[in-house]
């Protein structure tokens, strides 16, 4: 896809010309972001949208895509034919990603494993048990480059030689915790670092679940491997139920309330190692291949 049609979708983002989980459809439906964009403004081209609080035109936009190129990570749109096959089959995906690193189309096969911060130690070596099991039968490990448990699992992909991807809840020119700065910039080199936030968006407090919608419908799959009630990673469950997708709750989780209703829920699964999960897996998706032959 174009630069100029990459800018216009981040100029419909800037605008907030309808809230992100309806501009994505609109936009694949209408096949332009230009044309969507000339239809909230005849004058698109001289238009100022805000991005990271300055007012820019669409050829400033261009050119921040340039920008962003040289910087080292890209734009990749719902228009583009690498925007994530996963992600791209739910109601609230956004309509671009800035990455760093390489999408890959074996990225379809993706297990989001996630967790809390404040991880026991039993926790943290389930967390690097599973994903190594994960990697081993060529699953991609994407976490969310948080303390505890995602840091934990990132990282064990990665000495077992498997792929990992970063969901990461601001932009890219941020790193959170800073202490993973270096696992970032590794994951990046590597492998891909993606976020839907603005590259210079510091992280808030709203930016965190939203990272967590993105990962869940990026993910073929969520397991919860340690989360109290208040933690994302339940929040994440939920949203992976919504998506449709499987969620596999680690048994020692069935201490907290939430974990008991969720266990209750169709499409959700106590297991107790990473070899359950992948026989789930595995047989969900012949499964879903029978029904489409």
């Amino acid at each position: 896809m174009s630069s100029r049609e990459t800018a216009a979708v981040l100029a419909l983002m800037a605008r907030r010309a309808m809230p992100p989980r309806r501009l994505a459809g609109a936009i694949e439906e209408e096949g332009s972001a230009l044309r969507l964009l000339e239809q909230f403004d005849a004058s698109s081209a001289d238009r100022l949208f805000d991005i990271d609080r300055r007012p820019v035109t669409l050829d400033q936009l261009e050119e921040h895509v340039h920008a962003w190129e040289r910087e080292g990570f890209g734009v990749v749109t719902v228009l583009d034919d690498d925007y994530p096959a996963n992600l791209r089959t739910v109601y609230d995906r956004p309509p671009a990603l800035f990455v760093r690193g390489r999408l890959q189309e074996h990225d379809e096969r993706s297990v989001a494993l996630v967790g809390t911060r404040s991880a026991s130690p039993e926790g943290l070596e389930k967390a690097r048990e599973i994903a190594r099991e994960l990697v081993a039968a060529e699953y991609v490990v994407v976490s969310g480059l948080a303390a505890g448990i995602d840091t934990a699992a990132h990282t064990a992909a990665l000495e077992a030689g498997g792929r990992t991807v970063a969901v990461i809840g601001t932009g890219l020119r941020h790193s959170f915790p800073r202490a993973n700065a270096r696992l970032q910039e590794q994951i990046g080199r590597e492998h891909a670092v993606i976020s839907q936030f603005w590259p210079g968006q510091e992280g808030r407090r709203w930016t965190f679940p939203q990272r967590n919608a993105v990962m869940s419908g990026f993910s073929r799959a969520t397991v919860v491997v340690e989360a109290s009630h208040t933690s994302g990673a339940r929040m994440q469950a939920r949203l992976a139920r919504e998506h449709g997708r499987p969620v596999f709750l680690l048994r020692a989780l069935l201490e907290h309330r939430w974990a008991q209703t969720q266990a209750q829920r169709a499409g959700s699964y106590v297991v107790d190692s990473g070899a359950e999960i992948i026989g789930h897996l595995d047989r969900l998706y012949a499964e879903q291949l029978t029904l489409i032959a």
